[in-house]
């Protein structure tokens, strides 16, 4: 679930029209050849979080973004698109729906020359939309 739950979260951002104007480039990965500013996924993990009747996980993932620029209100106006973008993902997808979206954390860091980084962290928990056979 969490290959096709960062599938989903990557989809779902680049199809928002505000941001693929904005970034140029949305990926799963840091891209090789893609200039600031740009988003990507910078790590995920995934834990069982199971009940009697149905597969579940529980999956964090960092997303990483890159600005360039002196102006940090720029920037945080940019997250404020993606958070608010991320927290807006459909429940129900095709082999999994979302239970919860929880924020868990952000780091800021300003870099030379002229270049910002934000690291934001969510909390996804996930039931598989298959049931599991129930034990007699």
């Amino acid at each position: 679930m969490e290959t096709q739950l960062r599938t989903a979260l990557i989809a779902w951002l680049a199809a928002d029209p505000a941001l693929s104007a904005t970034l140029n480039d949305i990926t799963e990965e840091a891209p090789s050849r893609s200039a600031p500013p740009w988003l990507g996924i910078s790590a995920s993990a995934s834990a069982d979080w199971s009940t009697k009747q149905q597969r579940g996980r529980e999956v964090r993932i960092a997303f990483e973004l890159h600005t360039r620029g002196e102006e940090a209100a720029e920037t945080a106006l940019l997250v404020t698109s993606i958070e608010e973008r991320i927290e807006l993902l459909p429940r129900m997808q095709e082999s999994f729906h979302i239970v919860t979206t929880q924020f868990l954390r952000a780091r800021a860091e300003q870099r030379q020359p002229n270049r910002r980084a934000v690291l934001l962290e969510y909390r996804f928990r996930l039931f598989e939309t298959r049931f599991l056979p129930t034990e007699n």
